[in-house]
């Protein structure tokens, strides 16, 4: 047992290196009721984020496709020094009484990852968190802004940003995300370096 937390907490460095931990586990937030997972399929464009160490460009966005009644094909890309990269991950309900529970992994060697939809009105915005619990004594969380378009007005960022609050999620570190020239041909990407 003495060499286990040695071990694990070396093999989590990498994933919270980037991160502020929070003590503690997880909190336990409320998640959009009555979820469709149907309604939530298309492009979503991220507005607003709590830093991670995976997204470093500008123009993230993502579009999720419905594969079966219960997963969906997750393509997430950015624009990082000029070029635009893109992931592509699986994602799962992974209980079907609790659908806005999603699991969503990019590797097929790494363990699903909480993507909890915890409010969405499908047309307009989407607040989605994820959280992880290291041995129960502390915790790493993402949270993100969702926007069908690239911009939100400042009143509705402002209500998500009070809907995290209320479920005891630290959003203090929140920061706009870069959804500006996202139009732009690749040659003028690579001109802004």
């Amino acid at each position: 047992m003495k060499l286990c937390f040695p071990v694990v907490f070396v093999l989590i460095l990498p994933i919270i290196r980037t991160q502020v931990p929070h003590w503690g586990p997880c909190p336990e937030p409320a998640v959009q009721p009555a979820f469709n997972l149907k309604q939530f399929m298309g492009r979503w464009f991220e507005i607003a984020r709590l830093p991670a160490q995976f997204e470093k460009g500008r123009c993230i966005e993502t579009n999720f496709t419905l594969t079966t009644s219960n997963s969906i094909r997750v393509v997430s890309s950015e624009i990082f020094k000029g070029e635009v990269k893109k992931i592509e991950g699986i994602g799962v309900i992974e209980d079907i009484r609790n659908p806005a529970k999603l699991g969503i992994s990019y590797s097929y060697v790494l363990p699903y990852s909480p993507y909890w939809i915890l409010s969405t009105d499908y047309v307009n915005t989407a607040l989605v968190y994820s959280c992880t619990d290291i041995l129960r004594l502390f915790h790493v969380d993402f949270a993100w802004i969702l926007g069908r378009t690239r911009t939100l007005p400042d009143s509705a960022v402002e209500r998500a940003k009070e809907v995290f609050a209320n479920n005891n999620i630290d959003i203090s570190r929140m920061i706009a995300s870069r959804q500006m020239g996202c139009d732009k041909s690749p040659m003028e990407w690579s001109m802004e370096m």
